[in-house]
C-alpha cells in the first residue's frame, strides 16, 4: 500500500510533468474529471483514492479496459494510461470521451487514473517509441522530432535488410497484420529505421528522416485519408517505405514496461491488454 498523494507526486517528478506540455481541452471536463488534469491535460485524471494497493496501465480508458477493473473487484486501485480519451478513427471525433456511465461506478469502486500523454512519449526508459524499438530490436543511435517541445522519435540499426523482414518483425510482436507501403527499395538503406509510435505519419517527420538518410519508417497510423493522402504522396516521391502498426500496438509497450517501474516501488502491476483498430493502417 502507498499514499495515493505520495505516488502521484513521484510520477510527476521522475516523468518531468512539470516540464512538458500537452493539450486536451476538447474533452468533456465533466464533474469526474479532476481540477488537477483541467489545469494542465496530464497527471491526476480522476481522483477516487487515498491509498493505493495495486496498479492497472493501458493505452487508453477504453470501456473494456475499464470494466476489466471494476470485474476483478478490487478497491484503492490506480489505472495510469497513456492517454486521457479513447481512440477510434471509424468514429468523429476520433478521440472519444471516457464512457460517463462508467465514472460514478469507478468511484464507488474506490478507482482513480492518472495518465501521461507527452510525458510517456517524450523519449526515456519508458517511452513509447523507445520501447517500440526494444521490441524490434532496433540499436538506438539518435532521437528526432520535436512534439510539444520534446523529441519523440528514434532512430538506429536493425539486423533486418528488407522492409518486408521488418513488416513481419512488427507482426511477431504485436500479434496482428501490419501495413507497408513500399514507396521506397527493396533493401533498408544502411540498416537503418526510424520510429514514431502511435500517430506519427505527418510530413515534417517524414522530411527529418529523409535529411537522416533513411528510406524506411514504423509509425502506428498509416491510412490513406483526406488527412494523410499528401505525407502519402511526399513518401512515394522520396522513396521512404512506411510500415504501420495500429496507433495502440506500437504504443502498448510502454505501458507494458511501467511494469517494471512499479515493481521497483512495491507496486503490483497489471497491464491490460485491449483491441487494435485495423482501420489505422488503411
Amino acid at each position: 500500500m502507498m499514499k495515493a498523494k505520495a505516488l502521484y507526486k513521484r510520477l510527476d517528478t521522475d516523468f518531468e510533468l512539470d516540464s512538458c506540455k500537452d493539450n486536451w481541452s476538447h474533452m468533456d471536463f465533466n464533474e469526474y474529471i479532476s481540477d488537477n488534469f483541467k489545469k494542465r491535460y496530464m497527471g491526476l485524471l480522476v481522483d477516487n483514492i487515498k491509498e493505493i494497493d495495486s496498479i492497472y496501465t493501458a493505452v487508453f480508458p477504453s470501456d473494456l479496459v475499464l470494466n476489466k477493473i471494476l470485474e476483478d473487484k478490487k478497491e484503492n486501485v490506480l489505472l495510469v494510461t497513456h492517454h486521457p480519451m479513447i481512440w477510434d478513427v471509424r468514429k468523429t471525433p476520433v478521440f472519444q470521451d471516457i464512457n460517463l456511465n462508467l465514472l460514478p461506478k469507478l468511484k464507488h469502486q474506490k478507482i482513480s487514473i492518472y495518465t501521461m500523454h507527452v510525458p510517456l512519449d517524450k523519449n526515456g526508459e519508458y517511452s513509447t517509441t523507445t520501447n517500440l524499438a526494444k521490441a524490434l530490436d532496433i540499436i538506438p543511435e539518435g532521437e528526432f522530432y520535436e512534439y510539444f517541445g520534446v523529441k519523440v522519435g528514434i532512430y538506429g540499426k536493425t539486423n533486418l535488410h528488407t522492409p518486408e523482414e521488418l513488416a513481419d518483425k512488427l507482426i511477431s510482436k504485436v500479434n496482428h497484420k501490419t501495413k507497408l507501403w513500399k514507396y521506397g527499395t527493396d533493401e533498408i538503406q544502411d540498416q537503418r529505421v526510424a520510429l514514431v509510435a502511435g500517430g506519427g505519419n505527418e510530413i515534417d517527420i517524414i522530411q527529418e528522416i529523409i535529411d537522416l538518410g533513411i528510406n524506411t519508417y514504423v509509425t502506428g497510423i498509416s491510412a490513406i485519408n483526406e488527412y494523410s493522402q499528401k505525407t502519402h504522396e511526399f513518401e512515394k516521391e522520396n522513396g521512404i517505405n512506411l510500415i504501420g502498426g495500429t496507433h495502440y500496438s506500437t504504443e502498448k509497450f510502454a505501458c507494458i514496461a511501467l511494469y517494471k517501474y512499479f515493481e521497483k516501488l512495491g507496486l503490483d502491476c497489471e497491464f491490460i491488454e485491449d483491441h487494435p483498430v485495423m482501420e489505422d493502417m488503411e
